[in-house]
């Protein structure tokens, strides 16, 4: 059966995370992988983290089994920290998931045994797994425009006019704060806008939350999730706990699925269960009892609040520090738009070239299309950085 097998293409940041751990070279800066970095370049543990660990480990008696969905204390933990009391419980169903990706299959996966001739609106650009995943699942995708390479922001005319073309129960791919991979977000009166297009036409908002407290707080990071969710009859939602508490080998993640009023909350739970069912079963267990371990005490949830405030500033002030950098070696405001942004992404600009250009020249590593961690970055590799990336971007605006 194997004769006729062609090896997939690979996936880019596995192969850009093997070519950057094969160079030699003692400077080189590693931008392109998504995991958040001390100042001092590790990716830590979190204080909280470590101090769950040891809570669960002293008390737990059991490896048995939890539930389909997985332990309903984590699913409440994660509904009120997304969602506040922007609906009742009443109306969320819930399923743990192994890790975000996972979460984001199980809705479209919902979505497509549902309404399979809905279409999935995907802004341009997106992070690549979600087309990926679409096209496994031959659903029908469209892109709608998000991102103004000229300005380095939001191209809310553009986006607005295409998301008035979906249809009743199409989804809208949205990301609740940090966006992925440009890290220009919208503002309060974007979700707005997008809440009364799905009113009127009958779409159904799916968020994918990755970065919550990554971007300005908690609270904030979760308003337009929450504005859509007291707004709208139904809204889809895919989250991570890979970034906000460190858990990227833990695989933590969940869907919450807002149901109108009436009854069908216990109808979209028993469809959650059902699909975990069929794909992986029980959810991974530990990285959930980490998490609702930490929400569920009062100074656990404080630290962790505290030292995730600390990543946050991090990543705001590499991006102050860069755009400053920049300034001065252009001697211009190109770069301006890097200090505006949030989360750990921005796309600096550069095409394929260039950034093969950044890697060979300067040993700095970014994706192709020019996608970069600002938590990569530290206040020694600012300055060299900064040089490389002036050098490459302004030979290619140099006239021939």
């Amino acid at each position: 059966m194997f004769e006729t097998l062609l090896p997939p293409e690979p996936d880019k940041i596995l192969r850009l995370m093997a070519m950057f751990a094969g160079d030699p070279r003692p400077d080189k800066v590693d931008l392109g992988v998504g995991v958040y970095r001390s100042p001092e370049g590790r990716t830590p543990v979190m204080r909280a983290v470590k101090e769950a660990e040891r809570r669960i480990w002293e008390a737990q008696e059991t490896k048995s089994y939890v539930a389909l969905t997985g332990d309903a204390a984590f699913l409440d933990a994660m509904r009120e920290l997304i969602l506040g009391d922007a609906v009742p419980a009443a109306r969320v169903a819930a399923a743990g998931t192994p890790g975000g990706t996972a979460a984001v299959r199980q809705v479209l996966e919902m979505a497509r045994r549902l309404t399979p001739e809905a279409t999935v609106w995907m802004s341009d650009p997106t992070w690549p797994n979600h087309p990926a995943i679409a096209d496994h699942l031959k659903q029908t995708r469209r892109t709608y425009r998000y991102y103004d390479t000229a300005t380095g922001g939001l191209d809310r005319e553009g986006m607005l006019a295409d998301l008035a073309h979906a249809k009743k129960g199409d989804l809208i791919l949205l990301h609740a704060c940090c966006h992925n991979p440009t890290g220009a977000d919208l503002a309060q009166a974007d979700w707005a806008e997008i809440a009364a297009i799905c009113a009127r036409t009958g779409a159904i908002p799916f968020v994918d939350m990755a970065y919550l407290g990554f971007g300005d707080s908690l609270e904030e990071d979760a308003e337009g999730t929450r504005l859509l969710a007291a707004r709208l009859p139904e809204v889809l939602i895919a989250a991570s706990c890979s970034k906000n508490f460190g858990l990227y080998r833990e695989r933590v993640g969940v869907v919450l699925v807002v149901t109108g009023e009436g009854g069908p909350t216990l109808a979209a739970q028993g469809t959650l269960a059902n699909l975990n069912r069929q794909n992986y079963a029980f959810p991974p267990d530990h990285g959930a009892r980490v998490v609702q371990t930490i929400l569920g005490d009062a100074t656990l949830r404080d630290d962790w609040r505290t030292e995730l405030r600390a990543m946050r500033e991090t990543m705001l002030g590499n991006r102050a520090a860069l755009a400053e950098a920049l300034r001065a070696e252009t001697g211009s405001d190109r770069f301006g738009f890097l200090a505006a942004h949030r989360g750990m992404f921005s796309l600096i600009g550069a095409t394929p070239a260039e950034v093969t250009t950044l890697r060979d020249t300067h040993g700095v590593y970014l994706v192709g299309d020019g996608r970069m961690n600002v938590a990569g970055l530290t206040a020694e590799t600012i300055p060299k950085v900064a040089r490389a990336l002036a050098e490459v971007l302004a030979r290619a605006d140099a006239p021939a």
